[in-house]
This record gives structure tokens, sequence and C-alpha cells, in this order.
């Protein structure tokens, strides 16, 4: 675990984080296979406490670190994944949402999917980045003022920011990779293609590495 260094991409962790949303962004970022560096990135997972969390998938996650103990200049970039309490609780979640924006201006970049778009919208985050979620309305919701920022796609990038709606965990990871440089563009292209195309050709290409 590399805590202290730019190779370290964070994971905020809570309880009810949809496991479904992250999967194969967290899997694909630390396998390392056919990145185009040669040292592969790290994630580590961050809690608002060192206390466990448990997923609405059922499983039981022990923070590596706390949030007060993470400076974005330790990381590459912090995820956000959805989670019920961003809507039920968004108070009990806000530290992770004004992160966001600390990050932002320091030029870290920072992913955001389903309601954890929502915690960036109630933060102003959104006001003057593309940006897109699970519906306009939903982000209106939260008296939000960048309704004329938001794009009707799966998967946004603006700059460092990259959001995402509730059923594209696939174009956030293909978002969070090109963010990252994690790839080729055509080996990007591939493993997506791949993944969620289920394009078989693909498979030569990732198999290649270039």
């Amino acid at each position: 675990m590399k805590e202290d260094t730019g190779k370290t991409v964070h994971l905020a962790v809570y309880d009810q984080l949809a496991d479904w949303e992250i999967g194969h962004a967290t899997a694909t970022i630390r396998g390392g296979d056919r990145q185009r560096g040669p040292d592969r990135y790290d994630v580590v997972t961050v809690g608002l406490t060192g206390a466990p969390v448990t997923t609405a998938g059922g499983l039981t996650i022990l923070p590596d670190l706390t949030l007060p103990q993470l400076k974005p200049s330790a990381s590459a970039m912090l995820i956000l994944p959805g989670a019920e309490g961003w809507d039920t609780d968004p108070e009990s979640l806000s530290p992770f949402a004004s992160a966001a924006g600390i990050w932002l201006d320091a030029g870290v970049p920072v992913a955001a999917i389903c309601g954890a778009t929502a915690g960036l919208a109630r933060e102003g985050l959104l006001d003057h980045r593309e940006h897109t979620s699970a519906a306009p309305e939903y982000l209106l919701a939260t008296g939000y003022a960048g309704v004329g920022r938001y794009r009707d796609r799966l998967a946004v990038r603006d700059g460092g920011l990259v959001t995402a709606g509730p059923t594209a965990p696939m174009e956030f990871a293909r978002e969070i990779f090109a963010v990252l440089d994690l790839y080729t563009p055509r080996v990007l292209d591939a493993w997506y293609r791949l993944h969620a195309e289920h394009d078989p050709s693909a498979y030569h290409v990732l198999v290649e590495g270039t």
C-alpha cells in the first residue's frame, strides 16, 4: 500500500456503497496488465473513520486510512461510488463532497458515479463543469445551478472530473482510465469493446498491449 505517492488512487468507502459501480475500475487499475507505465497504480480505501463499512453487497471493508489523514498531493484520483446515504443522509457524506472540491482545486482528478454526483452538485462542483448523472431532475432536486452543463450521456469527462449515471460502471471505468492515462488509446478502446460490447476481436489487441 502506497499512501504517500501520486501513483495511489483513493476509493471512498462508506456504508451501502454500490459495489458494482466501481468493481471494474478498481480491479483494473490495480491489475497493471498492459498499462502504459512501468509502475502500476495502487488503490487505497478511505473512510470517514477507521470503522468497518458494509457495502450494498454485504461485504465488509476496513478502510486503509481516514479522510483527515489524506492530502490531495498524495493522491492520483479520488473515486466516489454511489450509496443510498447520498440521498437519505447527504450530510453524513458531505465531507467527501467537500474533499472532492479540495482535490479539484489542487488539480487532482475526481470521479463520481450515481448518488455521489448529487453530493458534488450540493457542493456546487457541477455548476461550471460538464457532467452527467441519473437524470437532470435528480440533480435539480439538490438545488444546484448547473443544469446548463448537464450532458445526457452515460459518462462525462470534463478536465479532471469524471461523472457517470448509475447504469454506466463500464463507461465510468473507461473515463477513469483515460484521465489516469492508464492505456494507449488503442488498448483503452479494446478494453471497452471487450468488456462492455463483448467484442472478441478486442481481446487480441489487449494481448498485444499496444
